[in-house]
């Protein structure tokens, strides 16, 4: 799998999310077997560039490459100059947001909300390109999408063709409309007609929470590479998971929880570092909900944990929690629904 010169370890990839697909996060998941991670969604807008916000969303250092980052936004000169400016600073692809359903995206035009205004995107997706995708030191452009602003306006399709004819190199669908939000289960039909109708490589996501689910997309759509988002969160080994499926058509053991344990403390204190004390506190929580999440007492552990005022304290607390859980390995650990 390439995108532009960059060639990926494999085709599975992390779904780009705000507040969570951080770098601890992205990190976590490439070392255990994502191929490839796209940074949070970066405004256009240069009056927030400047942000802490942005700035940390920005920070790449010290990460696996190719180095990718999303960009949102309404105005084709605006996106031009985000591009630029992030190439910059060390981005290797940029990914430009036409997916995101949140209304304070749509709000302002952007996100899914530009499915709506065709000659729009075009005009967004040849600026990007020309601003920073054409010439020797070219860098690869790729776009994520809805597969229509409603069921009855799906024009994932014709999206698709402007991709590709703007010098779009890669192209990934969510299974659902800007409508549907998260709501229901993902269609596929409309991906493997979005494949079938480019030559530029597709990327399914959407609902994508197995190895068997994951092979099933693959097959069901054609599709170059699938991208995993909510499946992936407090459990980011999904991806090693679904990689030894694709490769052997057998299944890893579920982790046990001295792994869990050991892989949650090596996120949490990257997670501490990244952020430093006060915001990192308070951003750990639902990575560590999502962590628990299904395990005996879990829930009255997060009420306890979401009690902890400062970082060493809540990363005690979690320990105590799993060790807890390791003192009775003979018990059933497993009783809520995960």
């Amino acid at each position: 799998m390439k995108i532009g010169p960059h060639f990926l370890a494999n085709r599975l990839f992390v779904a780009p999310m705000a507040g969570v697909t951080d770098r601890p996060f992205r990190q976590l998941c490439k070392k255990l077997g994502a191929g490839y991670a796209v940074s949070e969604m970066i405004a256009s807008n240069a009056l927030l560039w400047k942000s802490e916000k942005t700035q940390r969303r920005a920070n790449h250092q010290g990460e696996f490459k190719p180095i990718a980052v999303q960009i949102a936004g309404a105005d084709p000169r605006m996106m031009a100059a985000a591009a630029k400016l992030n190439v910059d600073h060390g981005a290797q692809i940029i990914d430009i947001n036409m997916g995101c359903p949140a209304k304070k995206v749509c709000n302002v035009a952007a996100g899914s909300a530009l499915l709506r205004d065709e000659p729009l995107v075009q005009q967004i997706l040849e600026a990007v390109v020309q601003a920073v995708g054409v010439g020797a030191d070219a860098v690869p452009v790729t776009l994520k999408i809805r597969t229509g602003w409603d069921r009855e306006h799906k024009n994932a399709i014709d999206i698709a063709r402007l991709a590709e004819q703007s010098g779009i190199s890669m192209l990934t669908v969510h299974g659902r409309t800007r409508a549907d939000l998260y709501h229901g289960e993902a269609e596929y039909e409309t991906i493997t007609a979005v494949k079938n109708s480019v030559a530029i490589p597709v990327v399914a996501n959407g609902d994508i929470t197995t190895p068997e689910k994951a092979e099933f997309v693959l097959k069901e759509t054609g599709a170059d590479a699938i991208m995993i988002g909510r499946a992936a969160q407090g459990r980011p080994w999904i991806f090693r998971e679904i990689n030894h499926f694709l490769e052997t058509g057998g299944k890893l053991p579920t982790p046990q929880i001295n792994e869990i344990q050991e892989i949650m403390n090596t996120h949490l204190v990257d997670h501490y570092e990244f952020y430093g004390e006060y915001v990192g506190l308070r951003t750990a929580r639902k990575h560590i909900g999502w962590y628990c999440k299904g395990l005996r007492d879990s829930h009255a552990f997060r009420q306890r944990m979401n009690t902890a005022d400062d970082c060493k304290t809540q990363l005690q607390m979690v320990n105590d929690f799993f060790n807890e859980m390791k003192s009775h390995s003979d018990r059933l650990l497993f009783l809520e629904a995960a």
